[in-house]
């Protein structure tokens, strides 16, 4: 007893050592890393409960597609308007509002009785997260610069993947033990406290480049067609990573392999791969990245679609790889190629991508239930028809990624000749939030 009380009292004292080393972009930095572990434990959490959520309280797909659908809907709300005033309020108050929502959002969801207070806690964790990809990608594209920025994008970015690997492997470990979905809701507010506590007093950087702090500079650099290109490819690089995903567990569950296995596999070499995607960028470029990347997630959603048991591990890998350096790369590619476009532009394009995400969930949703229903017609039923059935809905989400190597072979030869812009300053000014 003596021995576990004095581990529990040096890992309750570990975070606030660590904090009183760190400089302030540091704890900046690694409070920006727990509000994203917040995130993907938000994500994937409730992706490991959804068939207790279904079980207990009688929901169809569709209508926990429309749960999914809230958690992304509240994202790019939250976004679009912290992005609008991050400027002129600073990240600090962005995130504290993020820390009000998240726990609000955490509390009615393990006391919810409900579908309609599931919808309205999911909606505020979704406010929650859209508040932190607000705050933290401008702090961090204000603070570093160059290759370095784009290090420090991804390495920040391999933080919600590899939260999933954690929520993931804490689902399946606490659902094995017969333990409810309300205990596993719990475990989310643990990153919660923790950016609290490292945001704490510290301050933001001030725009690295003068034009972004303006509103109607912003939006002068926004009206123009590489930045509306990027836009709606968010849409589409977005649903093909959030998709498959997010259902992971209803279509894999037939498939003779495990679905939080496969899913913690995938988001475990997203992390990975995003630790080293600074060097990838330098390597390939953010373009060439980009390509890559659509190309390996078709044929991993196309390997998901048709492959079962061991082979489905395979097509995770693939999978993976295809879509780990999407996200922080088109933000990325907007930091450096358009930076006049601020934290406003940022914003916008993640919203953009969550907003999709977010309307799409209910569509891929009916989709299981239609081909549910039309393999059923053909008189399979049981394990044969959820299998089917789901890698039916696979086949369709192949689209996806499948536009996306059309759109980023035209952007790669667009950008071919192009340099990212300078910064307009030499250093980053700190400023008070």
């Amino acid at each position: 007893m003596f021995v576990l009380n004095k581990l529990s009292s040096i890992l309750a004292n570990r975070p606030k050592q660590i904090a009183n080393h760190m400089t302030n972009a540091q704890r900046l930095f690694y409070g920006s890393c727990f509000a994203l572990i917040t995130t993907a434990l938000s994500f994937s959490i409730r992706a490991g409960i959804l068939p207790q959520l279904g079980e207990e309280l009688s929901l169809s797909a569709q209508q926990l597609g429309f749960i999914n659908s809230m958690w992304f809907f509240g994202f790019p709300i939250s976004m679009v308007i912290g992005g609008l005033i991050y400027h002129q309020v600073g990240g600090k108050i962005i995130m504290q509002f993020a820390f009000l929502v998240h726990a609000l959002g955490i509390i009615l969801t393990i006391y919810a009785g409900s579908y309609m207070v599931l919808l309205i806690s999911t909606f505020f964790i979704g406010l929650g997260n859209g508040c932190t990809e607000a705050a933290c990608n401008p702090m961090i594209a204000d603070t570093y610069k160059g290759v370095t920025m784009s290090k420090m994008m991804n390495r920040f970015h391999m933080w919600f993947p590899g939260g999933i690997v954690i929520g993931s492997l804490v689902s399946k470990f606490m659902t094995d033990a017969g333990m409810s979905w309300q205990s596993q809701i719990w475990v989310i507010m643990i990153p919660t406290l923790l950016y609290a506590y490292f945001f704490f007093g510290q301050k933001w950087p001030k725009a690295a480049v003068a034009e972004a702090a303006s509103i109607k500079g912003n939006f002068k650099a926004m009206i123009s067609p590489l930045f509306l290109f990027i836009f709606f490819c968010m849409a589409l690089t977005a649903i093909s990573e959030f998709g498959p995903q997010q259902w992971v567990g209803l279509i894999l569950s037939k498939s003779g392999a495990q679905p939080m296995i496969i899913l913690a596999l995938v988001t475990g070499l997203m992390a990975v791969a995003r630790y080293f995607g600074g060097e990838a960028v330098h390597r390939f470029n953010t373009t060439g990245v980009l390509l890559g990347s659509a190309v390996l997630a078709t044929i991993g959603v196309f390997l998901f679609s048709t492959q079962t048991g061991a082979m489905a591990y395979v097509a995770a890998v693939v999978y993976a790889l295809g879509i780990a350096y999407f996200w922080p790369n088109m933000l990325g590619f907007v930091a450096e190629y358009i930076p006049r476009s601020g934290a406003l532009g940022l914003s916008l394009v993640g919203a953009m991508g969550m907003f999709s995400s977010s309307i799409f969930q209910p569509i891929i949703g009916g989709w299981i239930d239609d081909d549910r229903a039309e393999v059923a017609a053909q008189g399979f039923t049981g394990d044969e028809l959820e299998l089917l059935a789901g890698q039916a809905t696979l086949g369709t989400m192949v689209l996806f990624p499948l536009i996306l190597v059309v759109a980023f072979t035209i952007l790669y030869f667009w950008m071919r000749n192009r340099k990212p812009k300078e910064d307009a300053s030499s250093d980053v000014e700190m400023a008070s939030a």
